[in-house]
C-alpha cells in the first residue's frame, strides 16, 4: 500500500529521451501524453572539452524547455571522456578524480532544481563499460562521485548504478561498498521478453538485499526503475501488445511501490522492420513539421495518455482480493474517491468478483475509448478480465 505523501500516478511516469536540442512541438507532445520526467544522457564528453572547462549551455537549453512544459529531468551522469579515458568506462584515478568534480559542477550548475543525477549507465554490461565491467572498478568512481556530491551539493538527489536488469550479484558488491548511504534511490532496468508481472519477485529479492545493508538509518531507500521498454518488433509482440505491455508495466511498478517509473523509449529509432532497437517508441520515427501532432502516435502512446488520464491525481491504495493469482484488480484512491484498474495474465478471459462495492461502473478501454457500463448486483461486481487493462470508474 503506497504511503499518502507518496507521488500521484503521473507524478511518477517519465520516458527516456535521446535529444538535447527537441524539435518544435515535440516536448509539449510529451507533456500531453501526461509524463512528468525525462531521462536523458548528461555526456562528460560534450560537457567538458577541455580540461576543468565545463559547458552545460546544451543543458540549460533543455532543462528550460522541459520547467517550461512542467517535466522534470533525470540526468545520466555518463560515459568516458577522450581527455581522461580510452572509450566509455572510467578506470583510473585520474578519471574518476576528474569525473567527480564534472558531476558535481553541473550538479552546483543546476542545484536546486529537482533534478535526480544518476551515476552511470549499465555499468555491468560490456556496451557501456567496454571492455569487460568490472564492479569494483564502478564502486570506485560512485563512491568518488557521492563523496563530492555529499561535500558540495548534499540537497541534490543521486541515484545508481542503473543495472541492465536487475543485477544481483552487481548490486550487492553496490550495497556493500555502502554506496547507497548518499544515494536516494537504487536504479535497475527490468527489461524481460515476458510479462512485466514477473519482475515482481525479483524486486522482492532486491528489497530482501537493501534490508541487509540499509546504511542509512531509518530513512527508506526506493528502488527506482529508470529504464524499461518493449519493442514492439520483437517475436510474438507487436504494437498492440507493446501498449498492453506499457500498461501493465507502469501499473506493476506502481502497485510495488516504485515511486518512478521510465519507459524506453520515447520516439522509434528508425523505421527498419526488422531491427528491434527501432521500434521501442511511442511514437513512430518521422517527424512532421507543422502537423498536429508533430509525431505520429502509437498505440502505447494512447495507452500511457489514457493511464495518467484516468488515474490523474490518484495513488495506489491496495491490490483486492478478487479472482486468483493471475488475476489484477488495483484499487487507486483521490481523497474519498476511487477507481480500479483490472486485467489478468491468464492466456483465456476470466470472470472474476469485485467484492464490497455498490452502484454501476462504466469502463474505459486500455485506448480511452467507451466501454460501456457494468451494473452491481448484491454488492459485488462481476467483470470479464483480459490481458488488456481496463479502468473502472463508478457512476452516481
Amino acid at each position: 500500500m503506497a504511503a499518502p505523501n507518496s507521488p500521484t500516478v503521473e507524478e511518477s511516469l517519465g520516458v527516456n529521451i535521446h535529444f538535447v536540442d527537441s524539435r518544435p512541438g515535440e516536448v509539449r507532445m510529451i507533456a500531453d501524453a501526461g509524463f512528468r520526467w525525462v531521462r536523458t544522457d548528461f555526456k562528460w564528453e560534450i560537457t567538458e572539452r577541455g580540461r576543468g572547462q565545463y559547458d552545460f549551455s546544451s543543458y540549460d537549453r533543455l532543462l528550460k524547455e522541459l520547467e517550461a512544459n512542467h517535466l522534470r529531468a533525470l540526468f545520466i551522469l555518463d560515459y568516458g571522456n577522450p581527455l581522461y579515458t580510452e572509450g566509455m568506462s572510467v578506470r583510473t584515478a585520474e578519471a574518476r578524480h576528474a569525473f567527480a568534480k564534472w558531476s558535481v559542477a553541473a550538479a552546483k550548475h543546476f542545484a536546486g532544481r529537482g533534478i535526480v543525477w544518476e551515476v552511470f549507465n549499465e555499468p555491468n554490461i560490456p556496451v557501456f563499460w567496454p571492455p569487460d565491467p568490472d564492479v569494483q572498478e564502478y564502486v570506485a568512481l560512485a563512491a568518488e562521485v557521492s563523496r563530492a556530491f555529499q561535500a558540495e551539493a548534499p540537497q541534490e538527489n543521486l541515484i545508481g548504478p542503473a543495472t541492465s536488469k536487475i543485477d544481483l550479484p552487481f548490486l550487492t558488491s553496490c550495497l556493500a561498498g555502502n554506496l547507497p548511504e548518499n544515494w536516494s534511490g537504487i536504479s535497475v532496468h527490468p527489461y524481460r521478453d515476458t510479462n512485466p508481472e514477473t519482475a515482481v519477485s525479483e524486486y522482492a529479492r532486491l528489497r530482501e538485499l537493501i534490508n541487509k545493508y540499509p546504511g542509512r538509518g531509518a530513512k527508506p531507500l526506493n528502488i527506482i526503475s529508470s529504464e524499461w521498454g518493449y519493442s514492439s518488433a520483437w517475436p510474438r509482440m507487436n504494437e498492440q501488445r507493446q501498449a498492453v505491455m506499457l500498461t501493465r508495466q507502469f501499473l506493476t511498478n506502481l502497485a510495488n511501490g516504485i515511486p518512478l517509473s521510465i519507459w524506453y523509449d520515447w520516439r522509434d529509432d528508425g523505421a527498419d522492420p526488422n531491427e528491434g532497437e527501432h521500434h521501442f517508441g511511442l511514437v513512430r520515427h518521422e517527424y512532421k513539421p507543422g502537423s498536429t501532432p508533430v509525431y505520429e502516435p502509437k498505440p502505447a502512446f494512447l495507452a500511457a495518455r489514457t493511464l495518467t488520464t484516468m488515474l490523474k491525481g490518484f495513488r495506489f491504495q491496495q491490490r483486492l482480493n478478487a479472482g486468483g493469482p493471475e488475476d489484477y484488480v488495483l484499487s487507486f484512491v483521490k481523497g474519498d474517491e476511487r477507481r480500479i484498474v483490472a486485467w489478468t495474465t491468464s492466456s483465456v478471459p476470466r470472470r472474476v468478483a469485485i467484492p464490497q462495492v455498490s452502484g454501476q461502473f462504466s469502463i474505459t478501454t486500455m485506448n480511452g475509448s467507451n466501454g460501456g457500463r457494468v451494473q452491481v448486483i448484491q454488492g459485488t461486481l462481476t467483470i470479464d478480465l483480459s490481458s488488456t487493462p481496463v479502468y473502472l470508474v463508478a457512476v452516481n
